[in-house]
């Protein structure tokens, strides 16, 4: 198998490593830029975006305004790109072509597609060794998609990979059920296209459980309930670990995001007129074949009646194998940095309460290494698009030096709801046409430092 090996005497003379060329790996680069710094992006996909793309069909809670990056616009705007209507509201198909692309297209040789990192450490120290830790490079390994094995050196890392590669399992103690992996041929873990003629056999006719309580959920019953409509025999199951409460469908037209309140009220309207039937305090313990068709099984023995299909929505998760030897600092439940888990944690926060952070939330034991995006919420689901540029603003800052810009976050979050990043809403005026306000009350602005505060409110 074939190597290469990189080699520079100094960290000063090496780029900084870019872990994802998704949204927030993407403005993590152009802020390097900005500063004079070299950024090194490295993308295990074919292209920008690879993991919004998965989701293309899905249309975002935020207007074009709330998830493009200032700095990243500052690359564009030379190439003749313009902002798509700031309150037209982009499918993840519409971001990662007119935005993402074209702005890794402008970076050029600074991001790599087809390499997967494998590993990231100090150079020549594993993560027992004090001696000289700090003064050496991360030693970042890959493997590109001919097979061939490298190790680059870097500065420093940021680790924008998100966690769309791996989603939550159906069993409700947070491994796989029992028989889930021989179920595999009728589970899927995404929001199903029913836009495609194949996916929408699928489910057209069928019976389908949907596990989950999340806007993931919420745009899978609401898509199955359209389909239901035009396909008889279609129907959802909709599966809850918890019961249904005035909170279950999020802020409705109280939702700062109003495509984010419209859709849960989509999916209120599927269960209320008897397109999807809710089953609620269901926690997955099993699942069964019945001839072609699957049985789930709860932890108190309760059996529901036979679906074809299973569309499990539980959430994501980290990966964090390639940081192993990296000495990092991470919430034992959330999997986040240890100082940002109680800003986050979904049992605290619900509705626009996450306090605005930046790098002195997200650093870690080991420093110049920073877990950013989705990835920096480990578990939680209440990441929006502009905090994640906010974030790399700040960790940017850090690298270059400029240690009171990295300090002086200012972000203002739209409130109510799960902020998971993106739903199914086809209404864009309507959801213009909604009413303000939030569970929380009014929107708080909040400063730290000088400088005029910045509104987050974004997709994923």
């Amino acid at each position: 198998m074939a190597v290469s090996i990189s080699s520079v005497p100094t960290t000063g003379q090496l780029p900084v490593v870019v872990v994802g060329a998704g949204p927030v790996g993407l403005a993590a680069a152009a802020r390097l830029v900005e500063r004079g710094l070299e950024p090194l992006v490295l993308e295990a996909g074919p292209s920008a975006g690879t993991a919004v793309r998965g989701w293309a069909h899905v249309r975002l809670f935020s207007t074009w305004s709330e998830v493009t990056d200032p700095a990243a616009e500052k690359l564009l705007a030379p190439t003749g790109w313009t902002r798509p209507d700031g309150s037209a509201y982009p499918t993840g198909g519409d971001w990662a072509e007119n935005y993402l692309q074209p702005l890794a297209d402008v970076l050029g040789d600074k991001v790599r597609y087809g390499v997967t990192v494998t590993g990231v450490a100090r150079a020549g120290r594993d993560r027992i060794v004090d001696s000289g830790r700090d003064e050496q490079p991360f030693a970042v390994h890959v493997l590109a998609a001919d097979g061939r094995e490298e190790r680059i050196s870097a500065r420093a890392v940021i680790d924008a990979s998100g966690t769309w590669p791996t989603p939550g399992p159906l069993g409700a103690d947070g491994l796989p059920a029992l028989g889930e992996k021989a179920a595999a041929g009728h589970i899927s873990y995404r929001v199903p296209d029913l836009g495609d003629p194949v996916v929408r056999a699928r489910y057209a006719g069928r019976r389908t459980a949907v596990v989950g309580s999340g806007a993931s959920a919420f745009t899978a019953l609401a898509a199955l309930a359209d389909l239901a409509e035009e396909e008889t025999g279609t129907h959802a199951v909709w599966i809850l670990r918890r019961g249904i409460t005035g909170s279950t469908f999020g802020g409705g037209e109280a939702d700062q995001l109003p495509a984010r309140g419209a859709l849960g009220l989509r999916a209120k309207a599927a269960v209320e007129e008897g397109r999807a039937s809710a089953v609620t305090g269901f926690r997955t313990q099993a699942v069964e074949h019945d001839g072609d068709r699957l049985v789930l099984i709860a932890e108190d023995g309760r059996r529901l009646d036979p679906v074809d299909e299973v569309i499990v929505l539980t959430g994501l998760r980290p990966d964090l194998s390639f940081l192993s030897e990296l000495r990092l600092g991470l919430d034992d439940r959330l999997q986040a940095p240890t100082a940002l888990a109680p800003l986050i944690d979904p049992n605290v926060h619900s509705c626009g309460t996450v306090y605005p952070h930046g790098v002195n939330e997200l650093s870690h034991p080991e420093q110049g290494v920073y877990l950013v995006g989705m990835k920096s919420y480990g578990r939680a689901p209440t990441f929006l698009a502009m905090t994640g540029y906010e974030q790399v603003r700040s960790v940017t800052a850090a690298i270059a030096g400029d240690r009171e810009a990295a300090e002086r976050v200012e972000l203002t979050l739209p409130e109510t709801g799960v902020c998971g990043g993106a739903g199914l809403f086809d209404e864009p005026d309507a959801a213009q046409d909604s009413e303000g306000g939030g569970c929380c009350g009014a929107p708080a602005t909040v400063q730290i430092g000088t400088g005029a505060p910045a509104t987050a409110s974004g997709g994923c």
